[in-house]
């Protein structure tokens, strides 16, 4: 499947093993998170720096609460063009949004794996209702420096889209929410009464109401690793 959005895309291995390639004009670059790069053409250079413009307190504020590595490398083509395949470290699929120049997109922390060159990224703090959320107290947003750009997010499991409208709000099971649109907004709520909240095994859910686009991840990280404690060794053992 090949999809064209201002850059030059294939995706292979879709939902589960989802494997992105771009493949870039000659000079052209694209921000990738650290450890995503999975092989590439010999013509393409790499450099390293601050994932953040905005200084080394705010870089290292962002990749402290933010979930994202405080260093981005740049690859860029060289004469001949080139291209870099990308993966996500978590089992699942990775998916695009074009960002104009007046929008933003939200994401949790981890969900951020690439960008054009134009993309910048900082943190928004989600206030006091976040310390009920898996998702963390800051999101990770994105916006473009000038005209459109393009996003590369990753999810454990298959994404879905979903459209929420004024009279469309919906709820999503605490650490399944991968990424949403401006003009959402959240709350963190019980699922239900102090006995289902606490031993019904969805704990705090979360009510998202407004106008936008939300995606959900098919799998819960947070779970896995928690089904997994108990066949770990003990350290004491």
């Amino acid at each position: 499947m090949v999809i064209r959005i201002i850059m030059d895309i294939d995706y292979e291995f879709k939902p589960a093993f989802t494997l992105l390639t771009v493949n870039l004009e000659p000079g052209e670059s694209i921000k990738v998170e650290p450890g995503a790069m999975v092989a590439q053409s010999a013509d393409i250079s790499v450099s390293t720096g601050r994932a953040t413009s905005g200084g080394l307190i705010k870089g290292l504020f962002k990749a402290v609460v933010g979930g994202e590595s405080f260093f981005v490398n740049t690859y860029t083509a060289g004469p001949s063009g080139g291209w870099i395949s990308l993966a996500s470290s978590a089992p699942g699929d990775i998916s695009t949004f074009e960002l104009g120049s007046e929008e933003e997109l939200y994401l949790q922390g981890g969900s951020f794996m690439a960008s054009s060159q134009n993309v910048e990224t900082d943190t928004k703090f989600q206030g006091a209702k976040s310390l009920f959320s898996k998702e963390g107290a800051f999101f990770l947003r994105a916006h473009s420096s000038g005209g459109d750009g393009l996003i590369f997010y990753t999810a454990y499991g298959a994404i879905k889209e979903l459209n929420v409208t004024p009279n469309n709000p919906i709820i999503v099971d605490n650490g399944h929410l991968v990424a949403f649109t401006k003009g959402i907004s959240y709350g963190v709520a019980p699922s239900g009464g102090l006995k289902t909240t606490v031993f019904g095994g969805e704990g705090f859910i979360l009510q998202l109401s407004g106008s936008g686009k939300v995606w959900i991840q098919t799998r819960n990280l947070e779970a896995l690793a928690g089904n997994l404690i108990p066949f770990l060794p003990n350290r004491s053992n």
